[in-house]
């Protein structure tokens, strides 16, 4: 695996703020210096003939649980980041429930410990809200942390923060990106109830989407709303489910500007409640997916710019833990490999460009997260890139899978486009299936107002 401290990649299509162009782009050491039509070689310079292909900025996904500490028997921090980077991230953030929690900064910072010895990405670790936690997190130091994740619904790992006065205080006294996970509990446990009256041989999967329901999706999500308007609160709504919620939001004013963020997720973009019958507890996630005219509803409002980034939620489980009945098998599903060329079948059907999809992927996480010098291409940038060939058909199976708990939902799929290429920090970590050891991500950094 290359090493050379100045590349210069030829020929490629750049797909960055809204253009398409075919450019040279010379990376030296960990940055971008130059990128110019037409760009001789130097003295010392590796090439990269790109014809054909095409360059994006990595992937930064917001939402990602590597299951590190404590779950590793899942995933960890190498494995999943290593699937991350085959699939063109470049960096994630990552949630606080694991075991144990990251709830005190000394837990928080012991992950970010991990990663600097594991990590083929760069990294971000939010900080968890408890009902109990409200002193450590004023002790937090504003623009060291991408944001505080406040689980307003429950999930795996019990973070449930259900008291009023916490909520009161987390969205009026901290200086911090609040993000929230959103779903009424009380909601979710009545139909719970309901549905083991209902189904007393075992609730079928298909019932996912009216237990965690619109209703209880949207009683939270629009109490984390007017809570965020009355205290100002820099706010963001992870993973957006419903049509209802996705209606919330604004496009009035430009995403640097907003105070009410949302996010919207791969696999309530791909996936709706019809393929219960096939996939069966391999689509359930917290929150569900749910109707095809929910899904259309989230396209729709990413199309009209009120919902502003796609992540994955990755989340692995064993297929052991995956193949339980109902009321036993974990929510969640490992996404980072295949985020991409997913989305990109979404471009071959001409619904989305992919300069559209870096903006989504790309741009507009590192906006609204305020993350230093990532998410473009730029002179000066860290030069986290990934190489995409359009043209190269691969279909998912158990040979070709990288998370640790070895499946996929995607499992069987044809995705027309791979991934060439992926650039960390101005190394080449992934090469066509190979991964470079020598490399580690770094550690984000944020803008602080």
């Amino acid at each position: 695996m290359s090493v050379e401290s100045k590349i210069l990649i030829r020929n490629a299509v750049v797909f960055n703020e809204g253009k398409a162009e075919e450019k040279d782009v010379l990376i030296e050491g960990e940055r971008i210096s130059r990128i110019e039509d037409s760009l001789s070689q130097r003295s010392g310079e590796r090439i990269i003939d790109a014809q054909g292909l095409w360059l994006l900025p990595g992937i930064i996904d917001d939402q990602v649980h590597f299951r590190e500490p404590g779950l590793t028997h899942k995933g960890d921090i190498h494995s999943e980041s290593r699937a991350a980077v085959a699939g063109g991230i470049t960096s994630f953030i990552e949630q606080p429930n694991t075991s144990p929690p990251a709830t005190t900064i000394e837990k928080l910072e012991e992950k970010y410990a991990l990663a600097a010895e594991r990590s083929f990405a760069n990294y971000g670790f939010n900080m968890g809200a408890s009902n109990d936690n409200m002193e450590e997190l004023l002790k937090l130091t504003p623009g060291k942390y991408p944001g505080i994740k406040v689980f307003m619904g429950s999930s795996t790992g019990n973070m449930l923060v259900d008291q009023a006065a916490t909520l009161e205080r987390i969205f009026s006294e901290l200086n911090h990106l609040i993000i929230t996970h959103c779903e009424d509990e009380a909601t979710i446990q009545r139909n719970l109830v309901q549905a083991v009256k209902d189904f007393p041989k075992g609730i079928p999967f298909n019932q996912h989407p009216i237990i965690r329901s619109e209703e209880a999706c949207y009683l939270s999500s629009s109490f984390a709303v007017e809570l965020a308007k009355k205290h100002n609160t820099r706010l963001h709504v992870f993973h957006i489910s419903t049509a209802k919620e996705a209606a919330m939001f604004d496009n009035s004013i430009p995403l640097a500007e907003k105070r009410i963020t949302a996010e919207a997720c791969l696999h309530h973009l791909w996936f709706d409640d019809s393929h219960y019958e096939s996939k069966g507890s391999l689509i359930k996630w917290n929150p569900a997916v749910k109707t095809a005219q929910d899904k259309e509803g989230i396209w729709k409002a990413l199309l009209e710019g009120k919902i502003d980034v796609i992540a994955t939620d990755h989340a692995p489980h064993t297929l052991e833990e995956k193949s339980k009945d109902y009321l036993n098998a974990p929510s969640g599903g490992p996404l980072v490999q295949h985020f991409l060329p997913a989305m990109l079948e979404f471009v071959r059907q001409e619904k989305v460009s992919v300069e559209w999809l870096a903006e989504k992927m790309c741009h507009n996480p590192a906006i609204l997260f305020r993350i230093k010098d990532r998410g473009f291409i730029r002179e000066g940038y860290f030069a986290d890139l990934v190489l995409v060939d359009p043209a190269r058909p691969w279909t998912v199976n158990k040979a070709n899978i990288l998370s640790k708990c070895a499946w996929s939902p995607f499992e069987g799929t044809t995705f027309k486009s791979r991934i060439d290429k992926t650039f960390v920090n101005g190394r080449i970590v992934y090469d066509k299936g190979q991964f470079s050891e020598k490399f580690r991500g770094q550690r984000l950094t944020y803008h602080v107002d």
